[in-house]
């Protein structure tokens, strides 16, 4: 543990009238507990540890916490570290440090923030749901899952298991199947696409409404959002405008079978969800010079105008289904 040693040696040259100590995992359990027991007491002013603080301590009078190289901690061992301050009577301070000379990288940034911005009462929740948005539910496959929900990750589980319900449920009450989840079409535009901050500013709220998005299954339920989100918000901005138009996009894309759409040597690229499309011939009659049908791919030039002629050309498309 030599840094941590130079840390506290430069510390205390800097305020010699405060008493400090170390605490780290490699001590030996007597003299790791002698330490806990004298800095409990207040008979040390600083203690100077290692994450090994985290959780299972509740020490009231300890009311300033000083995290160095702050941004290689993750978001739920940042918010254990916070916690282990502000537990008495005192107002209480959390100061998070990371290096001037090592640039944080994007995920870091949004744990910080994410810590600065989460000081309500019952953030856990909070800080849970932004590190699911920040890190992703998990794997599909690898070597990092075990088990049978963490073998396709929690949120697909989850859909998974409430996609079999209403299929379960329908076919009780002889209906027709729920139409599929728009989850599985990947769509992948130049165009920005997400619920602004400064829309929604509760992060909590953005996360439900980001979560009830991904169930939408039908174009009148999208609608339906669309009408809800600027009858609570206002106006929608740009960026959450093409998250509509976006999902409008999945729609369609999964009625004709579609599973990608995508930008490729400068043209957009509509691939086939299940091997190759169905009357080809039909189809390039259909859309003429508008796109160059192939097997598994329909391409349209990536120009002025794109967006509408994508919309156009997949209802075309659904002509050919059936």
């Amino acid at each position: 543990m030599q840094t941590i040693e130079t840390v506290h040696h430069r510390l205390e040259r800097l305020v010699p009238e405060a008493t400090f100590a170390v605490a780290h995992g490699q001590m030996r359990d007597g003299g790791l507990e002698r330490v806990m027991l004298s800095f409990v007491a207040g008979e040390i002013d600083v203690l100077v540890c290692t994450s090994i603080i985290e959780s299972g301590l509740d020490i009231p009078n300890a009311n300033t916490l000083i995290v160095e190289r702050a941004g290689r901690f993750g978001l739920a061992q940042l918010y254990q570290l916070r916690g282990r301050v502000g537990r008495g009577a005192q107002r209480a301070y959390a100061y998070f440090f990371h290096s001037r000379l090592a640039r944080l990288t994007h995920e870091a940034r949004r744990r910080l923030e994410t810590i600065r911005e989460a000081t309500d009462l019952g953030a856990g929740y909070t800080i849970a749901m932004r590190d699911l948005e920040i890190r992703g539910a998990g794997d599909i496959l690898g070597t990092r899952q075990s088990g049978h929900v963490a073998a396709v990750g929690f949120d697909l589980y989850t859909r998974l298991l409430a996609r079999a319900v209403q299929e379960l449920r329908a076919q009780r009450d002889g209906q027709p199947p729920p139409p599929e989840p728009l989850g599985g079409i990947r769509i992948d535009l130049p165009i920005p696409v997400r619920l602004p901050d400064d829309y929604v500013p509760d992060v909590r709220l953005r996360l439900q409404i980001y979560r009830r998005l991904a169930g939408l299954g039908s174009m009148a339920q999208i609608n339906g959002m669309e009408q809800e989100l600027a009858d609570r918000f206002g106006p929608l901005p740009r960026a959450a405008r093409n998250l509509m138009y976006q999902l409008r996009l999945k729609a369609l894309a999964r009625d004709v079978g579609v599973g990608t759409i995508s930008v490729e040597n400068g043209r957009l690229a509509l691939r086939s969800r299940g091997g190759d499309y169905p009357n080809r011939g039909r189809l390039q009659r259909i859309l003429g010079e508008r796109a160059v049908v192939g097997r598994r791919d329909v391409w349209l030039p990536l120009e002025r105008g794109w967006r509408e002629k994508l919309v156009a050309v997949l209802k075309e498309m659904a002509r050919t289904v059936g």
